[in-house]
């Protein structure tokens, strides 16, 4: 184990402990952050620099973009001159608030396990989650908190207590069991907001059990169905109103496309487009050939390039009404288990070249509305290099195209897992900081 000093501008010196293991660094706050041999990198959470006897020390500072550099460590402050703003926080897009709001996770899987990570990787997070509903009881959510085939083993001390609860270092959390949200122990315990994570329980109805069963909100961690309000962080959470008692932040693929989509519309205005994501299979498909509701996603997931449909690219227009109509896509969902990319096809109004488009994005990522949400990256990477990155999209800006002066294809990788579950944090924290 090495120790390290990170120097955070606007807060201070902190002394995290870092484990290296071959190419690979585990940090306390839970991450694992995967190293290129030969480069580093750099996106909006915490930066190591490994120094030239190897990875001897290590210095860190917060990123607005993404941007890579050599191994030695004097190029640390070549970089830090280049920075002229820094998050607050790993993957926080809002400063916090003292006050804390009791917390349920309705759904312990892949989003709960990671919304779970990610908050617990948060500083003086204003949430605080008491209780947690899955089917699979405490064991199972102990273990597969603890260890996790993408995310790898969490660096905290998950443990079982007793019957009805786990702990993650000595922070103990309840499990219950129930499958229907109306029998769930929310007034009891005093329930603030629900996490809702099923995929079940997204409209009106279904997730207005969460509000019966006694707690005062609930945030759907899926598109929600028919009139509940969708924010998107980076695009329209400055919209929320306390008064919403149930709202959704969308998919992981609408929290990748709107950021930029806003960025195309506002610099060059949108005609109209398409999009396409290829996007990691997810447990809603099947493992082997087997009956489902869509005939393709039936077949094997990890042996076919499977077409489905999305509604991502519509359901930009509930966050950016604007372009209502103006958009659609499908999604190919492919053999790989976590990191998707988007490919968006749009005719603008404004006649332009690729440099000009990527350098709106260079400038979007430094305004404080899309800073730690949107990234460009210069780097000629595949989707492995993109696990665990925070913000929701990363645009890749070797592949941008301009073809003719109005048709502008982008391409953004994105972490449908854990940048989603970090906005999910950002959208709670959001709440927590309008609680009256």
């Amino acid at each position: 184990m090495r120790e390290a000093t990170f120097m955070l501008p606007g807060i201070g010196t902190g002394m995290w402990v870092c484990e290296v293991v071959g190419l690979c660094v585990a940090v306390s706050d839970g991450y694992r952050r995967s190293m290129p041999a030969s480069r580093l990198f750099v996106n909006t959470s915490d930066v190591f620099v490994a120094g030239s006897n190897g990875f001897s020390d290590f210095s860190g500072i917060k990123s607005t973009s993404a941007v890579t550099f050599g191994k030695r460590s004097e190029d640390l402050a070549s970089i830090v001159s280049a920075q002229s703003a820094v998050s607050a926080s790993s993957g926080a897009k809002r400063a916090v608030t003292e006050a804390k709001i009791k917390v349920a996770i309705n759904g312990f899987g892949r989003i709960g396990r990671n919304f779970v990570r990610c908050w617990h990787g948060r500083k003086d997070s204003p949430l605080d989650v008491v209780v947690i509903n899955d089917t699979g009881g405490v064991k199972q959510a102990s273990h597969l908190l603890k260890y996790d085939s993408m995310l790898g083993t969490f660096d905290a001390d998950v443990k079982v207590e007793g019957n009805d609860a786990i702990s993650v270092d000595g922070k103990v959390i309840k499990v219950v069991s129930d499958r229907n949200p109306l029998n769930l122990p929310w007034g009891d315990m005093d329930i603030d907001l629900v996490i809702e994570g099923t995929g079940v329980f997204v409209d009106e109805a279904g997730a207005g059990k969460h509000i019966q069963a006694g707690a005062k909100k609930v945030l759907i961690t899926a598109p929600g169905k028919g009139a509940i309000p969708t924010y998107v962080v980076g695009v329209n959470e400055k919209d929320y109103k306390h008064s919403d008692s149930i709202i959704s932040n969308a998919s992981c693929t609408t929290n990748c496309l709107a950021p930029f989509v806003k960025v195309l519309d506002e610099k060059f205005g949108i005609i109209k487009g398409t999009m396409t994501t290829t996007h990691s299979y997810t447990g809603d498909q099947r493992l082997l050939d087997a009956s489902h509701r869509d005939l393709r996603r039936a077949r094997a997931a990890a042996l076919n390039i499977v077409p489905t449909s999305t509604g991502a690219a519509k359901a930009v227009a509930l966050v950016l009404p604007n372009l209502k109509g103006k958009i659609n896509g499908i999604a190919l969902r492919v053999p790989t288990p976590n990191v998707s990319v988007v490919d968006l096809v749009v005719q603008v109004e404004k006649k332009t070249f690729a440099e000009e488009v990527n350098q709106a994005f260079r400038d979007a990522c430094a305004t404080e509305e899309l800073k730690g949400v949107l990234a460009v990256c210069d780097e000629p990477l595949v989707s492995v290099d993109f696990r665990c990155t925070d913000v929701s999209s990363t645009v890749d800006s070797s592949l941008t195209m301009v073809m003719g002066d109005d048709m502008v294809k982008v391409v953004a990788w994105y972490d449908n897992e854990w940048g989603y579950s970090q906005r999910v944090v950002d959208l709670a924290h959001i709440v927590a900081e309008k609680w009256q």
